[in-house]
């Protein structure tokens, strides 16, 4: 078979397909065929030789390399027409074939045959190009491959005199073709499809021009280099002789070197396998560089950050159990649920030898002692204490450190932490956890995960040393004011204790062993008898703090303690004259620290329409929140206020919702909710959020719109739903303390959280009367001033729900 160039004539050939390989016409280029179809093609295509004795067969590439039997839709359609040179079968039953790329092809058909691809196909007929403007063109690219070859040392500088001398567009633009790189197959491809050859040289011309710019940036890339390892060998060997000539001269000492010194230590530590391996890498470096070059400086940083870390190297648990109750009770007042949860870690760790550390999160209200117990646990366990602030805290290499390619990298705070316990095994505060944030430059909360799992902790790898450290021997305890703030899978890697406020009584018994010790010897009155009275105590804390904790409660006692000291210093006749006695009464601290700062008990004097007691749970513990509701003339309009988020005002929606469903039951007429408009108002400007002050929202409105009064003893809590009934709630523990600290009485809680009661101190719960409730209608008869309360409850009957119980 023989094919002219001008021939324009549809045939069918056997079709080899091509890996990664784009056949360009005038290119010889040999291919190992092994693929049993790719065989059978070339054997048919030598069965097929013509009277010229030449073998021809089509060459297209597959769309997908990895595909070992490609279907004809994984084969390009545009293929080359070539012819066989030679062929060599080898010994391994593959074939090695030399062929030429001929001319342009378009695939047409592909015939039924199982055996091989067999096809029908088209020859392509270039355009003519001629013309003053293809003769610049052809210069231009000529002179384009040139200054490329010059540059690239890969190519032959014999091909450049042979392209020299091609004047026909087509034949140029395609022996150029084969020596230029492609970023991908599917780019040689399009060239391959370009039929004109006047496009075809245009997109070479654009292609060489990228790449002479490459070339010259790599070539100005590597004079640089260069002449950088050229000045580094040199100050070696300056290096060199310098302290060939001070031994010599005897100027230096017969002591060991620094880098003696950092393999003496290296031989010390217990360090696994992979860190050794690396510091010795990095020693052997360390020598061969200068000393004075800042590459040098960097090593030697990471060198001694590694070998200062505690590999191995741990305190000795104290495990008995009664040394550290003590301490534990000595340092802070009740905790009962963080106490027994240290002890019974302690009894685990006697009985079993070797215990991961265990990730608490204490999670309360501002001043309950969260980060000081962490120090007291520490005490009792014997163990290192750390404390890490997380506050604020928004980049993830704070936690993980940074790589070393950065300037002034360091590891993060977890590696610094071990580096200042010099211990394995120390107890690490993560204080605030809470507060932490995200920006672009990572989530510390997600740098976490890995640290706060005892899973995954024990190969804890470090940005900046970037060697596995075992942390699962470290004790970490988390604080925080909140939960809503910390995301969901940190969550579930620590075990939660909360610690609620403190009750009156509580706070009085820790002023009492704790905080005014402590102050008495800040403040230099360790030697002076002074008598506090409980009244003068209960008098700060009521008058002077409004809080869960007992922060302000000691900063109110220091301030008292000041004042007397300077009382005893006016009224001291010499600096040598012991100081007279005091007793602290309550108007004597009335006097010394002025104007009260909280008023007395907010709570009415007497019962009030429309305004009922709610109990809300804050970050900074219970508060008692008063609820608010009138009506005026309008048009049935709900105005709700007191700078409330969306659960909040779905809340109310629903309470208005229920009351107008029983409007009948209360007595209401239907005309009301057409002729008026109700507000809502929640007093406080802060914001205020979630579904329990359902039941308040409601008992205030049938208080507001039937003008029955609601008991000014009485506060409550709950959710309801829009059949009325009353679905529990959480804080429950720290809302009674609230109602407890305002003098309330009365309690109403849903049933279904009786179970949380076992939580409120027993004290608590036998000064207030704790009523549990399933619907809305109960609450009412319990809240409401009613003359009658049998017949408002026939009037307003129970929906199913059990009569409200007592406790």
């Amino acid at each position: 078979m023989f094919f002219s160039r001008d021939e324009k004539k549809e045939t069918v050939l056997p079709l080899l397909p091509l890996r990664d390989i784009v056949l360009f016409p005038h290119e010889v280029r040999p291919l190992y065929v092994g693929r049993e179809k790719s065989i059978a093609a070339l054997k048919d295509a030598m069965a097929r030789k013509g009277a010229d004795g030449k073998a021809w067969l089509l060459l297209s590439a597959q769309k997908k390399a990895k595909t070992n039997d490609p279907a004809p839709d994984e084969l390009f359609q545009f293929a080359t027409l070539g012819q066989v040179v030679q062929l060599l079968p080898l010994p391994d039953g593959t074939v090695k074939v030399l062929v030429e790329g001929v001319a342009r092809a378009k695939i047409s058909k592909f015939q039924s045959h199982d055996a091989f691809f067999l096809c029908d196909f088209e020859r392509v007929v270039e355009p003519p190009a001629n013309g003053v403007e293809v003769e610049a063109l052809v210069r231009a690219v000529q002179a384009t491959f040139k200054a490329y070859v010059e540059l690239n040392k890969r190519i032959a500088p014999e091909l450049q005199q042979q392209v020299a001398i091609i004047d026909d567009a087509a034949r140029l633009s395609d022996t150029i073709a084969i020596h230029l790189p492609f970023k991908s197959v599917a780019d040689k491809q399009a060239l391959l499809e370009t039929e004109s050859p006047i496009r075809r040289l245009e997109k070479l011309y654009e292609l060489m021009q990228g790449e002479i710019e490459i070339l010259k940036a790599e070539k100005r890339i590597k004079s640089r280099v260069k002449k950088q390892m050229e000045r580094t060998q040199r100050e070696y060997f300056l290096n060199e002789q310098m302290q060939a000539i001070q031994r010599e001269l005897g100027d230096k000492d017969d002591g060991k070197s620094e880098l003696q010194e950092l393999d003496d230590k290296l031989k010390a530590k217990k360090m696994p396998k992979e860190a050794v391996a690396k510091v010795k890498k990095e020693i052997k470096k360390l020598k061969m560089m200068g000393p004075m070059s800042a590459e040098a400086t960097v090593v030697r940083n990471y060198i001694d950050w590694v070998l200062s870390l505690p590999w191995g190297d741990e305190t000795r648990d104290k495990l008995d159990i009664t040394e550290a109750e003590g301490v534990l009770n000595a340092d802070h007042y009740g905790l009962k649920k963080v106490k027994e949860r240290i002890l019974e870690y302690l009894a685990v760790q006697q009985l079993v030898g070797k215990l991961k550390g265990p990730i608490l999160c204490f999670v309360g209200p501002p001043g309950v002692g969260k980060t000081s117990l962490g120090r007291s646990i520490a005490k009792a366990l014997g163990r290192k204490f750390q404390r890490i602030a997380l506050g604020g805290v928004r980049d993830e290499a704070e936690i993980r450190g940074h790589r070393r390619t950065y300037i002034g990298a360091m590891p993060g705070k977890i590696v610094q932490s071990l580096k200042k316990a010099e211990s394995s095994n120390p107890v690490i505060l993560l204080d605030e956890i809470d507060k932490m944030s995200s920006d672009f430059r990572g989530d510390p909360s997600a740098a976490l995960l890995e640290v706060l799992d005892p899973e995954q902790n024990h190969t804890f790898n470090d940005h900046y040393l970037d060697l596995d450290y075992d942390l699962s021997k470290v004790m970490f305890i988390c604080t925080a004011n909140s939960m809503h703030s910390i995301p969901q899978p940190l969550q579930d890697r620590m075990e939660v204790i909360r610690l609620a406020g403190y009750t009156e009584e509580e706070k009085l018994a820790i002023a009492r062993r704790y905080l005014i010790p402590k102050q008495k010897e800040a403040n230099g009155l360790a030697d002076v008898e002074v008598k506090m009275t409980d009244s003068a105590i209960r008098t700060v804390i009521r008058r002077y703090t409004r809080e869960a904790g007992v922060r302000n409660l000691e900063r109110e006692l220091a301030g008292v303690f000041r004042k007397l000291a300077r009382e005893a210093i006016k009224g001291r006749q010499s600096p040598t004259a012991t100081l007279a006695p005091f007793e602290v009464d309550q108007k004597k601290v009335m006097k010394l620290l002025g104007v009260a700062k909280v008023p007395k008990d907010k709570n009415e004097k007497e019962n009030q329409l429309g305004m009922v007691n709610g109990l809300a749970w804050t970050e900074f513990g219970g508060e008692v929140l008063v609820t608010e509701a009138t009506t005026m003339p309008g048009k049935g309009k709900l105005i709700v206020t007191g700078v409330l988020r969306d659960v909040m005002k779905e809340s109310a929606q629903a309470a208005v919702t229920y009351v107008r469903s029983k409007a009948r039951r209360f007595g209401i007429e239907d005309k009301f909710f057409e002729q008026n408009d109700m507000h809502i108002h929640f007093p406080g400007a802060f914001p205020k959020d979630g579904p329990s002050a359902g039941v308040t929202m409601a008992t205030a409105l049938v208080s507001a719109i039937t003008r029955i009064p609601v008991r000014r003893d009485v506060a409550m809590t709950g959710e309801i739903t829009l059949r009325g009934r009353v679905t529990p709630i959480g804080g429950l523990k720290e809302k009674c303390l609230a109602a407890h600290r305002l003098g309330i009485k009365t309690v109403i809680v849903p049933r279904e959280n009786k179970k949380d009661l076992r939580e409120v101190p027993k004290k608590v719960r036998k000064a207030l009367k704790i009523v549990l409730v399933d619907y809305v209608d109960e609450v009412l008869r319990e809240a409401l001033v009613l003359e009658k309360p049998a017949e408002f409850a026939r009037l307003v009957p129970t929906e199913g729900g059990a009569a409200p119980a007592a406790m």
